[in-house]
């Protein structure tokens, strides 16, 4: 094996935290991928990762070396992208993340359409619900939901998203309707614990801000699964809108408090710029603003 080969087999093998998973994503042989690692361990004549009968870790040389891996197989690969032309024609793997619920309701059909348009390019969807490192996980595009910490991305603003209490109205007529955001205290709560956006309820009042941690009795990791028990009229969860708009529009659960709403979370498109974007990542993005922006659930008109 080359250089650049020993390094894409130990940034497998970093990523991967295993030998043996790295062969196969990579298509290799367990042997050879461990001696292609030694090799390397050998020419640089230090160890960059520690083994043991049940786990591979960096070495503190291994962690500085995988982010130089990182960044020599991109520069790398964005080199003979340019070389190919594929900074002219949209070619090759696409990486993206979104959020798991919008992912599936709003991204999968913008790269279902978009594939169609661009047959030379592939797609992998990380649709996660954490804030994945576009840098360390190779990633080309994400959709992100939330104010954005300043940091060396373009960043697009495609819409908005709406932080909402919800219940069922089976819930509502036994328990009553919450009038005021200290209500809650008092209710059944059931809590996704996805994400912080959904655990820190935050309210606006004209006395400012309320910040109310109501005492769950249902916590799941998943939003979705808050949303079901909230259908079945077990208690009120806070989700964010596009989450229910279904069931609302439905009558299947009503949105609460919606006088003490804060301000609507932006959604943003962002992409790594570099000295020049590959086709495959200006023409996505292109995309997905203009389908984002023309949905009017994410656009709603403003009231006058």
């Amino acid at each position: 094996m080359d250089r650049f080969q020993e390094m894409q087999v130990f940034l497998a093998v970093a990523e991967e935290q295993g030998f043996a998973a790295a062969a196969r994503r990579l298509h290799l042989s367990p042997p050879s991928v461990t001696r292609a690692v030694a090799a390397l361990e050998e020419r640089i004549g230090t160890l960059l990762l520690a083994r043991t009968t049940r786990s591979v870790h960096l070495t503190e040389a291994g962690q500085r070396y995988v982010e130089d891996c990182r960044r020599i197989l991109a520069e790398l690969q964005e080199a003979e992208e340019s070389a190919a032309g594929s900074h002219a024609i949209a070619r090759g793997q696409l990486t993206l993340t979104a959020p798991v619920l919008f992912g599936e309701l709003f991204v999968t059909p913008l790269m279902v359409d978009y594939l169609e348009q661009h047959p030379a390019v592939t797609i992998k969807a990380l649709l996660l619900d954490r804030v994945a490192s576009m840098v360390d996980e190779g990633i080309d595009v994400a959709v992100r939901i939330g104010n954005l910490p300043d940091s060396g991305l373009h960043a697009v603003p495609v819409g908005t998203v709406r932080q909402v209490v919800c219940a069922a109205p089976a819930y509502l007529q036994r328990h009553g309707r919450p009038e005021h955001p200290r209500d809650l205290h008092a209710a059944r709560i059931v809590l996704a614990a996805s994400s912080s956006l959904l655990t820190d309820w935050q309210f606006s009042a004209p006395e400012g801000t309320l910040n109310i941690r109501p005492e769950a009795r249902l916590i799941v990791s998943a939003n979705q699964a808050a949303i079901n028990a909230a259908q079945l009229g077990w208690g009120l969860t806070r989700v964010l809108s596009y989450q229910v708009a279904s069931q609302v529009t439905a009558g299947e659960l009503e949105l609460l408090l919606e006088r003490f709403e804060p301000p609507p979370l932006p959604i943003h498109v962002v992409y790594q710029g570099g000295r020049t974007v590959p086709a495959k990542v200006r023409s996505f993005v292109d995309y997905c603003v203009e389908r984002l922006r023309a949905d009017a659930g994410l656009n709603p008109p403003i009231r006058g």
